[in-house]
């Protein structure tokens, strides 16, 4: 499995909708497989493509070639949820929680970390954590939850003692499954 990350924002005047199409039709057209794309309240993308046996340059390309303005892409690795699950279900979650991990930080101590901390979220009942994409490069993490509002998603980050870099409120409806 050999996921890639691809981000961009939703240009002036172009619907999401069509910005997501362009996004699953440009991956698939390259030989990959689309997984999901999740759009902010600000319009930022964070689309997760499956590249199959597809090389990476080849899914950036296509993607430029339809018009996608990439902002940042990168190879992640998917935690606490299983990929085929996420391809058939297509799944939301409400936020979006950006952290940038400290330099010094291994793979391995990060998932050793995540695997002994993440227990720990059934202290905040009304937050549920859905999954997390790590960047390989160890620049940063996406952490999608379900919550009753901001304040829950952060008490649930100050449970598993890790900081908020940025929080987004994820639009509903728009993501794209094709």
């Amino acid at each position: 499995m050999s996921l890639l990350l691809v981000e961009s924002t939703i240009p002036p005047a172009t619907e999401r909708r069509d910005h997501l199409d362009a996004i699953a039709g440009a991956a698939t057209a390259a030989g990959a497989d689309f997984v999901e794309a999740q759009v902010t309240g600000d319009d930022q993308v964070f689309a997760i493509v499956d590249l199959l046996q597809t090389p990476r340059q080849g899914v950036l390309d296509a993607l430029a070639d339809a018009g996608v303005q990439i902002t940042d892409s990168a190879d992640v690795r998917l935690v606490g949820a299983d990929l085929e699950t996420i391809k058939a279900t297509r799944p939301g979650g409400e936020y979006l929680v950006e952290w940038d991990i400290p330099a010094g930080i291994t793979m391995e101590t990060y998932l050793a970390r995540k695997a002994e901390k993440s227990p720990l979220y059934a202290q905040v009942p009304e937050v549920q954590f859905l999954r997390t994409y790590v960047r390989d490069d160890l620049v940063k993490c996406l952490c999608f939850y379900d919550g009753e509002d901001e304040e829950a998603v952060r008490r649930a980050r100050e449970v598993v003692s890790t900081p908020v870099d940025r929080l987004h409120t994820l639009a509903q409806g728009v993501r794209s499954g094709s």
